[in-house]
């Protein structure tokens, strides 16, 4: 079974965003619309020395995933889904877990059934009210979790390891 090239770019593509230059394409990922330059990316996501954003920008160049300009500015040339990123879309400039549309639709739904019975002077029924709540918890540990695997915990892995 022979595997396409672009299935084959992925895997590398994966293989290759881990780390620091993960934070980089991220960072990149929610400035779709400009350009950034070196000292911009060293000083948004905290690292020691420029040189640090100068390879992961250019680890990014070969991977194809970022192209730079005649003036030494960077502009994200390709978005993929691979990884963590698979789990994350786009809202605007921010990236939301996938799961945080699933958590809001099942808790409005549980909060509009309760106050409709409320209004109707109907007593819930049990099983609906224990499955919605199920339901709801578990879909918010869940974007919670990647909330924190994709999104916060990027500011603690720079921080912890940039000197300030």
């Amino acid at each position: 079974m022979s595997k396409s090239p672009r299935e084959t770019d992925l895997r590398v593509i994966e293989s290759s965003l881990k780390g620091k230059t993960l934070l980089v394409y991220w960072y990149l990922l929610q400035q779709p619309s400009h350009s950034v330059g070196i000292r911009e990316v060293q000083r948004a996501l905290g690292f020691s020395s420029p040189s640090i954003a100068v390879h992961h920008l250019g680890k990014l160049q070969d991977l194809g995933l970022v192209r730079k300009k005649m003036t030494g500015e960077y502009v994200l040339e390709e978005e993929v889904k691979v990884g963590i990123l698979k789990f994350f879309t786009r809202m605007g400039r921010y990236l939301v877990p996938r799961y945080f549309f699933y958590s809001v639709f099942l808790s409005t739904m549980l909060t509009t059934y309760l106050i409709l019975c409320g209004l109707g002077q109907i007593f819930p029924s049990f099983y609906a009210v224990m499955f919605g709540s199920i339901a709801s918890v578990i879909f918010w540990i869940e974007t919670v979790r990647l909330w924190r695997a994709g999104g916060q915990s990027r500011f603690d892995t720079v921080s912890c390891c940039s000197k300030k």
